[in-house]
């Protein structure tokens, strides 16, 4: 069966996130595998490049931008590229556009699906809800506890309702792990498709670990801004002194708006902003733990290289990173603050544990391949044809 040809409407491509990487890794496939694609994507200026099999249409930010974080914005301008998209869209005749959530770009091809009646996929990264709210609650910080309390919960919810409707312009969605799955299928009334992750076990590997000190150095990789919940090493570093631990060290990649908090609040941290390629494979492979504090993330992609790089992973017990661990075999899911810390001060002691964790985060890792995740996203556009 030929594969469809597929308009592909992404909230990140170049940017440092999880969308931006398994939109990246998308495009590289159908590159690999001569699957006619047209990705469309936000970028510093109007541009259109042909590779192989796949045309990529970027479309200049406007200055009028509702500005999330560093790397994230809504150009609030967006329907001025509806017009030249459209051509591209005619040109290009695909069979579906994919849609990787409720961004400009995002309600971009969702118009246009609409308009040319174009059947519409959807998928989901980011639960919108909870970043919304976990912003709003810093902001209010001036108002008592129990109003903040209740308008972030409004928020969070009025974003939720405002997104399942939004999903539900699509035929078919894909999602992180299980329990998002379950949910947009039961609230959308949609076909709902599991869509992981895959990771790149040559990059990321223990084998690039060059460290020879004794210290122990629990690691974080990914956007310090506040869904992240990264305030919370400061109280996790409190908590190991208190324990007696001294001779260790926090190893926190990354930017966004917590970084300067971090930098003022941590006592032993290493904070030396973004890295990419190898010199990232070399700061996880460096790490004894891998800490991650997050309650909102869908999947986790940052927790899935640490483990191809040998490193157990703490995470919470909330949010698609928990699907990821199976706790004492390849890392630890914590019920609270106290497990976080008991699990570092356990893999701190016990040279054992901390060696059985490692070899089974590199096991489990070895399972994800981008190529099984995509193959079976293309299955999965087959449900557009059925009644």
């Amino acid at each position: 069966m030929t594969p469809p040809r597929v308009a592909f409407f992404t909230d990140s491509l170049h940017e440092i996130n999880g969308v931006a990487l398994t939109s990246r890794e998308f495009v590289r496939f159908a590159e690999r595998t001569g699957r006619h694609l047209l990705a469309v994507c936000a970028g510093p200026g109007n541009r259109v490049h042909q590779h192989g099999s796949v045309r990529c249409v970027q479309l200049a930010r406007s200055r009028i931008l509702l500005r999330l974080e560093r790397d994230l914005s809504f150009d609030l301008l967006f329907l001025r590229h509806r017009s030249r998209l459209r051509r591209h869209l005619t040109e290009f005749a695909p069979n579906l556009i994919h849609i990787t959530g409720p961004s400009h770009i995002g309600m971009l091809g969702a118009i246009l699906a609409h308009e040319l009646r174009i059947p519409l996929v959807a998928s989901w990264h980011t639960n919108v809800h909870e970043f919304a709210g976990r912003r709003l609650e810093q902001r209010l910080t001036w108002i008592g506890q129990e109003s903040r309390r209740q308008l972030t919960h409004w928020a969070q919810t009025l974003s939720f309702e405002l997104s399942m409707r939004f999903y539900r312009l699509a035929r078919i969605l894909f999602a992180p792990n299980p329990q998002i799955v379950a949910t947009l299928a039961n609230r959308t009334g949609r076909p709902c498709s599991l869509m992981r992750r895959g990771i790149d076990t040559s990059l990321f590997t223990p084998d690039r670990r060059k460290r020879q000190d004794e210290a122990f150095v629990i690691g974080f990789v990914g956007r310090l801004s506040p869904e992240k919940n990264v305030r919370l090493f400061v109280r996790i570093e409190e908590a190991l002194r208190n324990h007696g631990v001294r001779n260790y060290r926090f190893l926190i990649v990354g930017d966004g708006s917590e970084r300067s908090w971090l930098k003022r609040n941590l006592k032993q941290a290493d904070l030396p902003g973004v890295l990419t390629g190898v010199a990232l494979a070399e700061a996880y492979a460096g790490m004894d733990a891998f800490v991650f504090p997050s309650e909102t993330d869908t999947f986790g992609n940052v927790v899935l290289e640490a483990m191809a790089s040998g490193v157990p992973v703490i995470v919470s017990n909330q949010g698609g990173p928990r699907f990821l661990v199976q706790s004492k075999k390849n890392g630890f899911v914590a019920d609270g603050f106290d497990d976080f810390v008991e699990a570092l001060v356990d893999l701190r002691t016990h040279a054992y544990t901390r060696d059985l964790q490692s070899a089974g985060a590199r096991a489990t890792a070895m399972t994800y391949s981008w190529e099984n995740v995509f193959e079976d996203v293309y299955g999965d556009y087959q449900k557009l044809d059925q009644p």
